[in-house]
C-alpha cells in the first residue's frame, strides 16, 4: 500500500499545527489521500493539550523574553517543550488498513513505527503506558490523538536532544524549590536520542530512520510529495486566524 509522505522541514508553532489540521480536513473530504507527516519547530515553541490553560501552565513572559512560540494544540496531553526533535502526526481513516478501533491499541499501532525507527538507529525502545515510548527505562517520545470526521489525527516527538533546564524555565512552577526538584525528577524520566548513542545523529538522520520505521512497521511504501495548494491555502488561513491568536491559545 502506498501512502503520502511529506517532509515540510522547520514551521512556526502555528503552521505546523495548521498543516496538521489542514491535512485531517483535505484527507477527510477525501481531496488528499491518508498522510503521514515529518517535521520540526523553529523558533522553538511550548504547545499546551486542548484542554489545558496556557497562563496556568506556560510563563508566558519568559517565552517571550526567550522567543519562544506558544500554541494550543487540537489533542489533549500536557505542555510539551518542542526544540531538538522530529515531530510526525499521522492522518489516516479510523478504518484504515489494520489499524485497531480502540484508542489504546490504536496508539500502540502507529507508535510500532517509531520503535522500528529507534531500532534502525541502534536504540531498543518500548511502547510504555497508553502514548509513551521508553528507552532505558526513560521516555524518549510522547504522543497525542484526536479523532474527527471519521479520520484519526495523531501526533508525537521524538526527541533528539532536550534541555531540560530551559524546559522548566518556560513551564510554571510553584517555587525554584520545586524547579529543582521537578528537573532532578526528569533527569531520571527523560532521554534523547543523542543522550543513548555515541554517534550523535542529526535531524535528517532521525527523519530517513523514522520514514523507514513506518514503512516496515505498518507494511506501506511511502510516496514523497508536497502539500497541495489547497492544503497550502488552508493551512496560512488557519494560521493566522486561529493557531496564532489569542483567542485560540488563551481560551479556558
Amino acid at each position: 500500500m502506498t501512502v503520502r509522505l511529506l517532509l515540510t522541514g522547520y514551521s512556526t508553532a502555528a503552521r505546523n499545527m495548521a498543516i496538521d489540521e489542514s491535512v485531517l480536513h483535505h484527507v477527510a473530504s477525501g481531496d488528499s489521500p491518508p498522510t503521514f507527516r515529518l517535521y520540526g519547530w523553529k523558533p522553538p515553541a511550548v504547545s499546551i493539550g486542548y484542554f489545558q490553560s496556557l497562563a496556568e501552565e506556560v510563563d508566558l513572559d519568559v517565552c517571550d523574553e526567550l522567543g519562544v512560540e506558544v500554541v494550543r494544540r487540537i489533542t489533549g496531553g500536557g505542555a510539551v517543550f518542542h526544540d531538538d526533535e522530529v515531530t510526525y502526526s499521522a492522518v489516516i481513516p479510523e478504518n484504515w488498513g489494520s489499524v485497531p478501533d480502540s484508542i489504546p491499541e490504536s496508539y500502540e499501532y502507529i507508535c510500532g513505527g517509531i520503535l522500528k525507527g529507534l531500532e534502525g538507529l541502534g536504540i531498543d525502545a518500548r511502547f510504555q503506558g497508553l502514548n509513551d515510548i521508553a528507552a532505558g527505562g526513560k521516555k524518549i517520545s510522547g504522543n497525542a490523538q484526536t479523532r474527527r470526521k471519521g479520520m484519526i489525527l495523531q501526533h508525537g516527538t521524538i526527541l533528539i536532544s532536550i534541555d531540560l533546564e530551559r524546559m522548566f524555565t518556560l513551564l510554571k512552577v510553584p517555587s525554584e524549590k520545586t524547579r529543582k526538584k521537578l528537573i532532578d525528577s526528569a533527569k531520571e524520566r527523560v532521554t534523547g536520542i543523542n543522550d543513548i548513542l555515541t554517534n550523535h545523529v542529526s535531524f535528517e538522520d532521525v527523519i530517513s530512520a523514522l520514514a523507514g520505521g513506518f514503512e516496515r512497521s505498518l507494511g506501506v511504501e511511502f510516496e514523497r510529495s508536497e502539500l497541495s495548494e489547497n492544503e497550502l491555502s488552508m493551512a496560512d488561513k488557519v494560521a493566522g486566524e486561529k493557531y496564532g491568536t489569542e483567542d485560540w491559545n488563551h481560551m479556558r
